[in-house]
């Protein structure tokens, strides 16, 4: 895989300067599936319009169960030369000595540019945007591909050769040649279990020993199955996918690895290798093309946005506030002034960006996404936010239907609220279809379910999802609110015994009082106190819910506030003095002017704030 652009990376050179030399002709053309920005004439970006959706045709061919389009738009900017490229790349390719690029590929969680100049030489120039075009194609499949098939496969298919009515795949890289005949091979029981921690595997460095021979495992397998009419390729895939362990899941579909161990180190050696020549038909109708001409400001908006993306911070930003000089209403600017703000942790100035493209009527569905999100993050929502951000956020589903987030992001707002469970459940399960490998969607699903009183889906959602998590946070945030649902399915089931079975036990001032459990029955252990612990009376104010099971309130007695907290509302023991509650208590809803006698541990040395443990309720 080509060297990701990690959102955080600090920025310090400046290669743009504040104004324009001279006006610069820039074009849009809209094509089906891309849109393409140059500085050069039509003829130009007609043609790599026309090359990326080639290319796109071939590799629907080539992955028919692929999920071919991104939920976000792919959007190209071809500039005429090194220099214009130079602009715009990332830092790290301006030193001295660094390879000399002639296209990129930028993947971000909600954007997918391509940058390539016009004049690049070579029999592959495009090889890097290839690779990673076929990592965008395999990306839903990436919880479970193994890593070795997944950059073997996106080796492979970088150095595809489009013609008009056929396609050659499977051209050798004359690197990885060299390299696997100058090392030692890794054992295949170590390639196939190599993963992004592994020393094996360093994106930086597409010249190692890994990458060499993921593409000449892959290349021999894809021959091997072609020659002999055999899917071992998609019979490994399958299994891998049903969550058979690699090295299983090879010997079952190829065979003693030993042998082939033996067999890929002949392979690598021979003087030849095959190439796969298929008849295919990419016409495109370019009559179904969009042309328009772009203004100055309107391309160094474009511009800045990639460079916002593509961590040059402060070029963005000169170019920024020289497009919001010439055009104060240009919404795309506003929209990336409003990244920028929210990538450095400034969420008050994000959300103004942000609230002002919107209302410039933006049509980016991020400017409505990222308003909401951050609206939500504020805290309190008044009528009118809670308004603006379930609008904004149905508008951004509305500008495109295929961006996950959106959808998850309207079920946590209803969530919280405990309204419209039964949409948000559906809205959720969109997310999830949109992006099965999302950890994140099956989380929210859970805790919706949960809402919804039905433990036993959550617990089956999130042990299916227990898979998916790769960090020991993830892994922490399933298992933490799996607990959580076990222990409240256990407390539903001890509910449904008849209320006879509940005694009635002496208070500490030797009187008798119901004491029914809500919801939890079964008591689950307190959290991990935090301090020293104690008590307060009063009455709860203020409660805010938050997914995972975040739950925030207030007690309120003779004119004094105490804010407290919990970590996981499932864990708190409830109790009720003196009646008898009916039906279940919902914690999110139902505790709003209730009195009580609260339990909390004193959290980071403040008795006035703190971590509940048990909530008794009373008339």
């Amino acid at each position: 895989m080509s060297k990701r652009i990690f959102l955080l990376l600090t920025v310090f050179a400046a290669l743009l300067a504040p104004a324009r030399d001279k006006p610069e002709n820039w074009l849009e053309v809209r094509s089906p599936h891309f849109i393409v920005l140059s500085d050069s004439s039509e003829k130009q970006p007609r043609h790599v319009a026309d090359q990326f959706e080639r290319m796109r045709t071939v590799f629907h061919a080539m992955f028919p169960q692929a999920h071919v389009d991104p939920g976000t738009p792919i959007v190209v900017l071809a500039v005429k030369d090194k220099k214009d490229l130079q602009s715009l790349e990332p830092e790290a390719y301006l030193a001295k000595g660094q390879l000399e690029l002639a296209g990129l590929f930028l993947r971000a969680p909600d954007k997918n540019y391509v940058l390539l100049r016009l004049d690049a030489q070579g029999e592959h120039p495009y090889a890097t945007v290839y690779h990673e075009y076929t990592h965008l194609l395999s990306s839903r499949a990436e919880a479970w591909l193994p890593l070795w098939l997944n950059e073997g496969l996106a080796e492979f298919y970088q150095n595809t050769d489009i013609r008009d009515k056929e396609v050659l795949l499977g051209e050798p890289s004359t690197e990885n040649i060299l390299l696997l005949r100058q090392e030692h091979l890794l054992p295949l029981a170590t390639l196939f279990t190599v993963d992004y921690n592994s020393p094996y595997y360093h994106e930086e460095n597409k010249g190692s020993i890994f990458y060499a021979e993921s593409w000449a495992l892959t290349h021999y397998l894809q021959v091997k199955d072609s020659r002999e009419n055999t899917h071992r390729i998609t019979d490994y895939a399958q299994l891998v996918s049903q969550r058979v362990d690699p090295i299983t899941a090879a010997t079952s579909a190829f065979g003693d690895l030993k042998q082939l161990q033996a067999a890929l180190q002949k392979y690598v050696g021979q003087g030849t290798f095959y190439q796969f020549k298929a008849p295919l038909s990419t016409d495109v109708d370019e009559t179904a093309f969009k042309v328009a001409a772009l203004s100055p400001a309107q391309a160094d908006a474009v511009r800045a946005d990639f460079l916002a993306y593509n961590q040059r911070s402060k070029d963005a930003r000169t170019l920024l506030e020289q497009v919001l000089r010439e055009d104060p209403s240009n919404a795309s600017a506003h929209e990336t002034m409003g990244y920028l703000e929210f990538r450095q942790g400034n969420l008050v100035e994000a959300r103004k960006w942000y609230e002002q493209a919107v209302k410039l009527n933006s049509q980016s569905f991020l400017a409505y996404y990222y308003f909401a999100a951050i609206t939500m993050n504020g805290g309190q929502l008044d009528p009118e936010n809670k308004s603006q951000v379930e609008n904004s956020l149905r508008t951004a589903i509305k500008l495109n239907p295929s961006f996950a987030p959106a959808y998850d992001q309207l079920a946590v707002f209803y969530g919280m609220r405990h309204e419209n469970l039964d949409e948000a459940h559906t809205l959720v399960l969109n997310a999830v279809q949109l992006d099965p490998g999302n950890l994140h969607y099956r989380l929210t699903t859970a805790n919706i379910l949960l809402q919804m009183q039905r433990p036993a889906d959550a617990i089956a959602v999130l042990q299916n999802a227990a898979s998916l998590a790769k960090t020991p946070d993830e892994v922490s945030s399933v298992q933490n609110l799996l607990e959580a649902a076990q222990q409240y399915q256990a407390s539903r089931e001890q509910l449904e015994q008849p209320r006879a079975t509940q005694g009635i036990q002496p208070t500490a001032q030797g009187q008798s009082s119901a004491q029914a459990t809500l919801g939890t029955a079964k008591q689950p252990a307190p959290e991990e106190p935090h301090g020293p612990r104690h008590g307060v009376k009063g009455t709860i104010k203020d409660v805010q819910c938050s997914l995972p099971a975040i739950m925030e309130l207030k007690v309120e007695d003779d004119g004094k506030t105490l804010p407290l907290h919990s970590n996981n509302y499932f864990k708190i023991q409830f109790t009720a003095l003196n009646f008898t509650p009916g039906g279940e208590l919902h914690p999110c809803t139902d505790l709003e002017g209730m009195k009580a006698n609260v339990e909390f541990f004193e959290s980071s040395g403040k008795s006035t704030e703190g971590q509940i443990f048990s909530i008794e309720l009373r008339k």
